[in-house]
C-alpha cells in the first residue's frame, strides 16, 4: 500500500467524527454566549438556561477531548491493519 493512499472512513467513523465535531462545536457555541452574555451586562446566570449554558463545555469538552483521542486510535488501528493485510 502506499504511502499517500486516503483510507475511506467507514459509517461508524463517520458517526463518531461528526457526534465529536458537534459536541466541540456546541461547547465551544456556549463559551461564546457566555461571553457575550457577560460583555453585555448579564451578572446574575443563576436561573433560567444559564445554568446548562455555563455548564456545557465543562461537560463537553473533555468527552470531545477522550473522543478525539480514541478516534485516533481506531484509525491508526485499521491502518495497521490494512498495512498488514496488503503486505500478505
Amino acid at each position: 500500500m502506499a504511502d499517500n493512499t486516503r483510507v475511506p472512513f467507514n459509517r461508524i467513523e463517520r458517526a463518531a467524527a461528526f457526534a465529536l465535531a458537534s459536541v466541540g462545536g456546541l461547547s465551544i457555541a456556549a463559551i461564546l454566549v457566555v461571553l457575550v452574555a457577560r460583555i453585555s451586562g448579564v451578572r446574575d446566570m443563576t436561573g433560567g438556561a444559564w445554568p446548562a449554558v455555563v455548564f456545557i463545555p465543562f461537560i463537553g469538552l473533555p468527552i470531545t477531548l477522550v473522543g478525539i483521542i480514541a478516534f485516533i486510535v481506531m484509525l491508526g488501528v485499521r491502518r495497521s491493519r490494512l498495512a498488514r493485510d496488503a503486505g500478505e
